[in-house]
């Protein structure tokens, strides 16, 4: 997304005009009209496709393996996976199954075919937004969630990180890759989505329960990209 200068808020739902069923109606409208292409899914910006990559492999694999503060590898949640980018060049190496969840089944199903061969090591593909999606009990050693929870209202991305929590094997671990707003939260009208601060997101993380382990910034994107932030 391109960096712009907005008016901001403190709490997501004070920037939200219209109601939370146009909210996410809007928002689905949106990725309908999106092509199903790597190029779609990253907003015209595919060419940063392979820089988020590598740089997400090596934030991960910190916390791969075996010991203390390690988490295993057989099975990963996609969430937001659209045609499954992330599945194919970041998990799919890594983990010997992967679900993916989206709320377009056009992209869904063009995933089934972008994985290839490695398709096959899809278990799920839920057609749902993160709103209503409810992960399988202690089944993801990581829940890999990117470039999503903008979509979400602040009480549901509170009570989606909760269930997330539950959805764990233990020792596993959540990841949350985003943009993240100078100060406040930033309505996006184009995608019916926000972007909030770290400070914002902290709190709401702190209310899920959830403890912060580990924060990075993503580096070497275009300047008018948003600061990107890894965080578990």
């Amino acid at each position: 997304k391109a960096d712009c200068i907005v008016r901001s808020c403190t709490k997501m739902e004070d920037c939200l005009i219209e109601n939370q069923t146009t909210f996410y109606s809007k928002a689905e409208h949106y990725w309908k009209e999106v092509p199903p292409t790597v190029d779609g899914m990253l907003g015209g910006y595919g060419s940063i496709s392979s820089i988020d990559i590598n740089g997400s492999k090596n934030f991960l694999h910190k916390f791969l393996g075996e010991g203390q503060g390690k988490t295993g590898t057989g099975c990963a949640l996609d969430c937001g996976a659209g045609i499954g980018r992330i599945t194919k060049r970041l998990l799919m190496p890594l983990f010997r199954t992967v679900d993916l969840v989206d709320v377009t089944q056009e992209f869904l199903d063009k995933a089934r075919t972008y994985l290839g061969e490695e398709a096959k090591r899809v278990e799920n593909y839920f057609c749902c937004g993160l709103q209503d999606f409810q992960p399988q009990p202690e089944c993801y050693d990581v829940i890999w969630i990117q470039w999503v929870i903008g979509h979400l209202t602040d009480d549901h991305l509170v009570e989606f990180l909760r269930r997330c929590r539950s959805g764990l094997r233990p020792d596993g671990l959540i990841v949350v890759k985003d943009n993240v707003a100078y100060e406040g939260v930033v309505p996006d009208d184009v995608d019916s989505s926000m972007c909030r601060d770290l400070n914002v997101l902290h709190r709401l993380v702190a209310r899920a329960g959830l403890n912060i382990i580990c924060e990075e910034q993503q580096q070497n994107f275009p300047e008018e990209i948003y600061v990107r932030e890894t965080g578990q």
